[in-house]
């Protein structure tokens, strides 16, 4: 498994401070995965009392991040 990120993925997850080696791990090991639009995928794990989504492209071995960030996992 190959991951990629975007330069939109790359300002976000410094803009929101978020972890890579936490990205990494949503999408190597997910609690959930949707179907999001343009045939991207969501992939979703609790963090502490947050649930952090990944969006993202997969072009067979490689994993594209389109972006991450932390919702309530009540709105999902």
């Amino acid at each position: 498994m190959e991951l990629r990120y975007t330069e939109h993925a790359e300002e976000n997850i410094k803009e929101r401070e978020l972890d890579k080696a936490v990205i990494e791990d949503v999408i190597r090991d997910p609690d959930r995965v949707e179907h999001g639009k343009f045939n991207r995928k969501i992939a979703q794990k609790m963090v502490g009392v947050k649930l952090l989504r990944v969006i993202y492209e997969q072009e067979g071995n490689v994993y594209i991040i389109i972006t991450a960030y932390y919702a309530d996992p009540e709105r999902y």
